[in-house]
């Protein structure tokens, strides 16, 4: 009996020694932070500007105080997230054909600068179901500074375009919780817009 358990605890101590020398490593993966996502609600624009629409009770609205702003351009600020919407707006009103199609140009290249880090572009049309007017929405995937970009306009009066950025170097990749809770807010704000 005595015999059969030292052999037992022979083999069972030449099978952890050779479990020992195992050389084999394996890199612990990757994490990912973790990100608390609040509830979606939202509160009407009362500041003074030529448009208004809904923006999400966890954001701050800031004055665009860098280089040549102009009087209605804002921020759509999450102290959250370090994130921002940037809003610019422009009034129509005695611009001619060509100056409206330089603002589309103007905004379409903004779009294609991101080419260098894009792996894809896309441009969403959205309609909206109460008076079917139109807003374009770039969707742009890959390490890029601003992932969605849009705008708006009445063709007459008011134009408006958006950019969403962040102030983190965090890969976008881990940021994707983030930038899909902002998209739903940036897709409320177009369907919220109304000029005044």
């Amino acid at each position: 009996m005595r015999v059969l358990k030292n052999c037992g605890l022979t083999c069972l101590l030449c099978f952890l020694l050779q479990a020992c020398t195992n050389n084999d490593y394996v890199p612990k993966q990757k994490g990912y932070n973790r990100i608390d996502l609040p509830k979606q609600e939202y509160i009407q624009l009362t500041e003074n500007h030529p448009y208004t629409f809904q923006y999400s009770k966890h954001a701050v609205i800031l004055k665009d105080t860098n280089g040549l702003v102009e009087p209605h351009w804002i921020h759509v600020y999450y102290p959250q997230f370090k994130a921002s919407i940037d809003i610019t707006y422009k009034s129509l009103s005695g611009v001619s054909g060509d100056n409206y199609k330089k603002l589309i140009n103007d905004v379409n290249k903004l779009t294609a600068k991101h080419q260098v880090k894009a792996s894809k572009i896309e441009e969403i049309v959205i309609t909206r179901k109460k008076d079917r007017k139109r807003a374009f929405m770039y969707e742009l995937q890959g390490e890029v500074p601003s992932p969605y970009q849009f705008h708006m306009t009445d063709s007459t009066k008011h134009f408006l375009s958006g950019a969403l950025y962040f102030e983190t170097a965090t890969q976008n990749d881990s940021l994707a919780p983030v930038i899909n809770y902002l998209k739903t807010d940036i897709l409320n704000m177009i369907n919220t817009l109304e000029w005044r």
